[in-house]
């Protein structure tokens, strides 16, 4: 492993200085929680019969407190093709506590949303947000104080940043994060997007559209591309949370059920009564959290982890920023293409090396902190630079060796870019976020007029209408945290997909996310601050000239907007549940800190 590089040292110094008081708060707060945490022997007898009544042939072990009783929180349900596996997962997970001593019981459920399911409809409004009622509902799980340790299940979109920022306030105990792997290759994500703009074009059937969707999405498992979801996955292998290289192995393999067994194992060592304490709130520190960053900027993944990372980071008292998302940036190289940056998908990824690989160029390089604790059974990264298999029944972990596919997976002396593609740009309309790696670059710089929308709906009808056959910068406006829980726009993609096809060069400017499945057409997303309340962007109007380059770093209008009184704000919305999230619009902070209503009232 190479000296630190000193990009990566300075950012984290930076991060560290800038955190010291709310780390150590943080700190304070987890050592008084596992001073706090009663013995269960000295609970009221009648607490515990509550808790132990439906225990079944665990009641004598947690009768006697013989062992580690391990909480299970669980994003379970089968509307979700990632999550429907964990449908059987307690019944196993209890079966692998009992073979090392330890008990283990639901603590709780969690909503899990699926973004996929709500693109363009009016649930995505509730999409962020669910974040922090996962976080709640997970605090809720655990508040029982019935539990030496911590397994979390979940994969998609909010449901990982939500579990671990909810985890992370009893972060007083170990935690492993149990992913169920993706599901096999469909549709090649290249002829699914053929389709999608075929559709938009109104020369593909609604018949024909489906069955190619379907084609794609078709059997239990996390959706292939490299979206939000599989971003997660990569995350918590590089933070250190799962067994090492648990990430990507399919649902339902014996490898898998290997993984899982071992994560039952690893949090009940992982105790404060055994040898080999390691409680998630010391696991995940700064270093943690940049190698989070870093393995984001490596592989291309979701921009909606520019506003998860610093929200998970702040329940840990870690203060990020995308300012040091973008200086990461400049010097992490891409090493991998995988869709929608790329034409295979994860289980491409996963064959050609996946995190192992990734891991140890990254580590090899010294672009990553290889003394992050970690949960597998050696500290530190190493063994997550490695790849498990199985010998006969046994799981062991080998070296990746090279890359086995040179167009997914390319080492760091010889990447695919330099750069790990998530730029800052800001000026006179604020700051936004530029995934660069998903673009061409002659494309990092549009500058043109501008069409102003307040919703996709608006966007989409123009469209139709023909009025953006032109050189365009698309603003929508008014989709940010306060506005409307800043949803994702994905639907707009195939529209300036097909304009950027015709030959006009096109960008989009917005308040608002943009899914992890998103590419292609140059984006500034996330702008902050929001138009609601009189943001830069609540004053644009159509024809204003607009540049964005992810070159120069550069979001900006040559429009004087001194003197123009800024547009409406929207009349929030009701139906879908929406009303019923009117506290969390109104008290939600800046995408950049997170956009979450909790973490700002609570002062974190």
């Amino acid at each position: 492993m190479s000296k630190l590089h000193p990009t990566i040292e300075r950012v984290t110094q930076r991060i560290i200085e800038k955190s010291k008081d709310s780390r150590r708060a943080y700190l304070d707060l987890i050592d008084r929680e596992a001073d706090n945490q009663p013995e269960r022997s000295q609970v009221s007898c009648s607490n515990l019969a509550h808790a132990y009544a439906g225990a079944l042939e665990d009641q004598e072990a947690l009768k006697t407190n013989t062992g580690p009783n391990i909480g299970i929180v669980s994003a379970y349900n089968d509307m979700l093709s990632a999550h429907q596996p964990y449908g059987r997962y307690p019944e196993r997970l209890k079966i692998y506590a009992r073979e090392v001593g330890a008990t283990a019981q639901v603590a709780g459920g969690t909503p899990a949303m699926c973004d996929g399911v709500t693109q363009g409809e009016t649930g995505m409004e509730l999409s962020l947000f669910s974040r922090d009622v996962i976080a709640l509902s997970t605090g809720v799980a655990l508040s029982h104080a019935m539990y030496d340790g911590m397994l979390l299940l979940g994969i998609c979109d909010k449901i990982v940043p939500g579990l671990l920022i909810g985890a992370l306030r009893f972060g007083h105990l170990p935690a492993v994060f149990v992913p169920s792997g993706p599901m096999p290759s469909g549709v090649s994500n290249k002829e699914k997007q053929r389709v999608r703009q075929l559709y938009a074009e109104d020369k593909a059937t609604r018949a024909e559209l489906l069955e190619s969707e379907l084609g794609s999405y078709h059997s239990p498992g996390t959706c292939t591309f490299f979206g939000t979801a599989n971003s997660n996955q990569m995350m918590m292998e590089m933070m250190g949370l799962h067994v090492p290289g648990a990430a990507f192995f399919q649902p339902g393999t014996k490898i898998r059920q290997a993984l899982d067994r071992a994560a039952v194992h690893r949090v009940a060592a992982m105790g404060k009564d055994g040898n080999d304490f390691r409680p998630l709130g010391h696991c995940v520190d700064e270093k943690a959290i940049v190698n989070a960053a870093v393995g984001l900027l490596a592989t291309g993944g979701s921009t909606n982890h520019a506003i998860h990372i610093p929200a998970f980071a702040r329940a840990a008292g870690v203060q990020i920023d995308w300012t040091d998302l973008s200086e990461l940036s400049k010097s992490v190289p891409l090493l991998a293409r995988v869709y929608p940056n790329g034409s295979g998908d994860t289980n491409h990824f996963h064959e050609a090396g996946g995190m192992g690989f990734v891991i140890s160029e990254l580590l090899g390089a010294g672009l990553a902190h290889a003394d992050v604790i970690g949960v597998g059974e050696e500290r530190g990264m190493g063994q997550y630079a490695q790849e498990p298999w199985l010998d006969e029944d046994t799981l062991k972990w080998r070296d990746t060796g090279p890359s086995g596919n040179d167009e997914m997976l390319r080492p760091a002396a010889n990447p695919f870019q330099p750069d790990g593609g998530m730029r800052l740009v800001e000026g006179n309309l604020g700051r936004a976020c530029f995934k660069s790696s998903a673009v061409e670059k002659e494309r990092w710089t549009i500058e043109a007029p501008c069409r102003v929308f307040s919703t996709q709906k608006q966007v989409a009808d123009a469209f139709t209408a023909g009025e953006l056959d032109k050189d365009v910068v698309v603003v929508v406006r008014f989709q940010g945290p306060r506005a409307n829980g800043m949803p994702e726009l994905h639907k707009l993609t195939p529209a300036l997909g097909v304009l950027q096809d015709r030959g006009y060069r096109v960008a989009l400017v917005t308040d608002g996310r943009m899914s992890g499945a998103s590419g292609k057409v140059p984006s500034a997303i996330h702008c902050s601050p929001e138009a609601l309340g009189g943001g830069p962007l609540s004053l644009l109007e159509d024809g204003d000239i607009v540049k964005v380059c992810a070159e120069t770093g550069e979001l900006s209008t040559t429009a004087d907007l001194t003197a123009r009184t800024p547009a409406p704000d929207p009349v929030p919305d009701m139906g879908t549940g929406r009303e019923l999230f009117a506290m969390m619009r109104s008290s939600a902070d800046e995408a950049e800190k997170g956009g979450s209503a909790m973490l700002a009232v609570a002062g974190l």
